[in-house]
């Protein structure tokens, strides 16, 4: 009766603690299975005493925040590192939302699928049906990236004259006001294109002068640039990157000084600043510098503080002294990036980014900034690339031929699409969730870095899957290979807005951990509080919730890996119910994991990075998992989609796993390394990846026109016309897919498989034969050359292959020569 009693007992309470019952709503479940033991002699009087001794020192405040909870804050203040302001804004940026669910444990599928879909308004659809479709159309990629290193005058023109520029900026000031949602589809569509045309369209509408003015600005500063911006009279670059201060951004050297000087002939308060960055996008052509940099004010001119901190102004680049003008050449994308230094340059004070009030402000601004444009520049980019990749590939697959059949039917190459599709709906789904998330209010500081760091991994991936089932045709330059660039140019979005290893070793749990979990901050925000009697107060509550969920999360971690989450709740009893369960799973599992490497580590989690970057895995694969449930229930749950879902879902709760199982090998004792894994993975890892049979049916959804690929092709720039090499593949594979039973009616005439090439041989064939009429094999003549025109490669004369000062000294070397 004891056992049985017992056994009730830890029952009753697992399943109070599974479903985060308060303390005493659990305390309560206990007294009553006590009271109701000890009616059938279950317990006794050393039951009972043993259930005070935890309860009543726990229930009751004074002798628990005593005795227990203030000896724990001495220790925890003692082994919790500080904190330095700049990473006090960091933490603060932006807001939480749909990961935080995920980190907590137990997210609710339904509020998922409850927020809104992404759609874009008439207003945006005719952008992207007119201006975007005009300027991919005017463009030259091969010139503007070979010939010019920039674009031609007729497309910058264009661009700003369309206000590309603007479509941050608020129609008050004559801009777009875009959706974030459509700024992507935008960024995607010019990707698709050309990648030097979708980052000079990109930065001026992320993190810059325009974005922060309409935060920050004064009236005055926003009267004055943003119709300016939104006109294209004004071209902005941020400088923020400096030699010794590249991803440790907070750390610039450069620096301005308060003080009293001469400016249009009067004396004025200003600054006399000084600053040498670099990788400055747009800094070349830049009508308008926006600075960050240290401001010292040492004669108190502002105020008592005398090192107000980071600082955000705008100059003018016609100011005397700025220099400005020379280029970086990163990798063969000619995006206009350069330098720009000053050297003792006196201006206003008024030159400051929302007057001498944001003095020392601009690290705040930044962050907050950085979390909504990182959400849209770099991953849109990175999403437009790989789609456009997948779509590529697919019809280059189907059209080029060896061993007389289509490449795409070989399983190496099938292999290989299938990775293309399956990242190309994902990325896209993640995109669309978070900008939609954007749209609504939110600033999702850790979902722009789980953005930022794995869509350009995947992206980086992607290029590599696609040059390999190119070959030869995609190493060989020229004006019709459409992969060179975006593979020679793909390490600089791993690089820039925060290089990949700072993003995922440090940025992603690191703000993910403190934002995230219900009681961290609350707990580290108690430890710098000055009143010590509330400070003991705000930590001993938050330290209860934290004992409390940490309970529930074992619970819930050991509840789920025993039942594999079969009788977890799911919105949907299909062929994605799997995948709920599975990510439910994992969801606990990170919650229970990142308590324990809290406790393990202590302070010192700070410096494991690796150990937090697998813990950032764990939280950013859950997320692209999410991403891609959302989009297939948004999109009708139509079946005809489900492989590419499937093999998202598969392959990112396969590397979830896998993160999760490193994580338990890298725990530092083995004790608790056994316990962990009979804990989490009880019978074994459950997740296998995606099969050989799903990798086909996505091979061959890439490899013929059907609804599932216009889909994916959505935001794509396809149109056939004579600039756009993707447009004319496309094409060419409805028509090779529209002749092939011509083809075949002339092979089974003949009693033998023909090689699929020399068609208007064939062609010639059919109709002496009379297989073919006239109609027909003009058809499959018409496709040869445009077959052709697939699979060969550019080939040059040597001097067509000199640039710059090469093809200076040739050109007036032939020209003394003839004379």
């Amino acid at each position: 009766m004891t056992l049985l009693f017992t056994l009730a007992l830890i029952a009753l309470l697992s399943i109070a603690s599974y479903h985060r019952a308060s303390w005493n709503a659990s305390v309560g479940v206990a007294a009553i299975t006590l009271l109701i033991g000890t009616f059938f002699g279950a317990f006794g009087a050393f039951s009972w005493l043993i259930f005070l001794a935890i309860v009543v020192p726990l229930s009751l405040t004074n002798i628990r925040q005593q005795y227990i909870v203030a000896p724990l804050f001495k220790a925890f203040k003692k082994v919790t590192p500080t904190m330095s302001e700049t990473e006090k804004s960091a933490i603060d940026a932006g807001t939480t939302w749909w990961e935080a669910d995920l980190f907590c444990g137990n997210p609710d599928w339904k509020k998922l699928h409850q927020y809104p879909q992404s759609r874009l308004t008439i207003e945006e659809q005719a952008f992207l049906d007119g201006p975007v479709e005009e300027v991919c159309a005017m463009l030259d990629d091969w010139k503007a990236t070979h010939e010019l290193t920039d674009l031609p005058e007729d497309v910058w023109q264009y661009l700003k004259d369309n206000k590309f520029f603007a479509m941050i900026i608020k129609k008050q000031y004559g801009g777009l006001e875009f959706s974030a949602y459509a700024q992507s589809c935008v960024l995607q569509k010019l990707t698709s294109k050309s990648t030097l045309l979708s980052s000079i369209v990109g930065v001026p509408n992320s993190l810059g002068p325009g974005e922060l003015l309409q935060h920050y600005g004064t009236q005055e500063q926003k009267d004055h640039y943003l119709p300016r911006l939104a006109k294209g009279q004004e071209i902005p670059c941020f400088a923020l990157t400096s030699p010794e201060a590249g991803s440790d951004a907070s750390a610039i050297p450069d620096y301005g000084i308060v003080c009293k000087g001469e400016w249009e002939g009067k004396e004025t308060l200003g600054i006399r600043l000084t600053w040498n960055k670099r990788y400055i996008t747009l800094a070349p052509v830049a009508t308008v510098l926006g600075l960050a940099f240290k401001l010292r004010d040492p004669d108190g001119l502002l105020g008592d503080n005398k090192e107000p901190g980071i600082t955000c102004a705008l100059i003018p680049t016609n100011t005397p002294g700025v220099k400005i003008g020379r280029r970086h050449f990163p990798l063969n994308v000619p995006f206009q990036n350069g330098p720009t230094q000053g050297d003792d340059i006196f201006v206003p004070i008024d030159y400051i980014i929302g007057g001498p009030k944001m003095a020392g402000q601009g690290w705040r601004m930044l962050v907050e900034c950085l979390s909504v444009g990182r959400v849209i520049t770099l991953p849109s980019n990175s999403t437009g690339g790989i789609k456009s990749l997948a779509l590529a590939s697919g019809a280059y697959s189907r059209i080029r031929r060896q061993f007389k059949l289509p490449i795409g039917k070989m399983e190496g190459i099938e292999e290989s699409l299938a990775k293309l599709g399956g990242y190309a709906y994902s990325t896209d789904a993640a995109v669309s969730m978070s900008t939609g998330a954007v749209d609504s209010g939110e600033k999702p500081s850790v979902v722009s870095a789980i953005l930022k760091y794995h869509l350009t991994e995947q992206m980086r991936a992607s290029t590599m899957h696609a040059m390999d089932i190119h070959g030869g045709k995609g190493i060989c330059l020229g004006p019709n290979n459409y992969l060179g660039r975006g593979y020679q140019g793909a390490p600089i979005a791993i690089t820039v807005e925060g290089a990949n290893i700072l993003t995922r070793n440090m940025i992603i749990y690191g703000q993910g951990a403190i934002r995230c979990h219900p009681f961290v901050l609350a707990e580290l925000n108690a430890v710098s509080m000055e009143d010590k009697q509330a400070a003991l107060e705000s930590f001993d509550t938050s330290l209860m919730g934290h004992i409390g969920f940490t309970i529930s999360n074992l619970v819930r971690t050991k509840w789920l890996a025993l039942t594999g989450a079969r009788f977890t709740k799911v919105p949907y009893n299909d062929e994605t119910a799997v995948f709920y369960r599975n990510a439910s799973r994992y969801s606990a599992s990170l919650a229970f994991m990142s308590d324990i490497c809290m406790a393990v580590f202590g302070g010192s989690l700070k410096r494991k990075e690796r150990i937090s970057a697998r813990l950032g895995d764990l939280l950013s694969y859950l997320y692209l998992v999410s991403a891609t449930l959302k989009r297939y229930n948004d999109e009708g749950r139509k079946k005809e989609d489900l492989p590419f879902v499937q093999w998202s879902c598969q392959e990112h709760l396969y590397l979830c796993q896998r993160a999760l199982a490193d994580l338990i090998n890298n725990m530092p004792s083995a004790v608790l390394r056994g316990m962990l894994k009979v804990l989490l993975f009880p019978f074994g890892r459950p997740v296998r990846k995606p099969t050989d049979e799903l990798e086909h049916k996505i091979a061959h959804l890439l490899q013929t026109p059907n609804a599932s690929r216009e889909r994916l092709a959505a935001h794509i720039y396809l149109k056939d016309e004579p600039l756009n090499i993707l447009g004319k593949q496309e094409q060419t594979l409805r028509d090779i897919l529209e002749v092939e039973p011509l083809f075949d009616k002339v092979c089974r005439s003949k009693g033998q498989k023909l090689p699929f090439m020399q068609l208007d041989k064939v062609a010639q064939m059919g109709l002496e034969a009379g297989i073919l009429n006239e109609d027909e094999a003009a058809k499959l003549s018409a496709v040869e050359a445009k077959r052709l025109a697939v699979i060969n490669v550019d080939d040059f004369d040597p001097s067509e292959l000199m640039a710059g000062q090469a093809a200076t000294k040739q050109s007036t070397k032939k020209g003394a020569s003839a004379a």
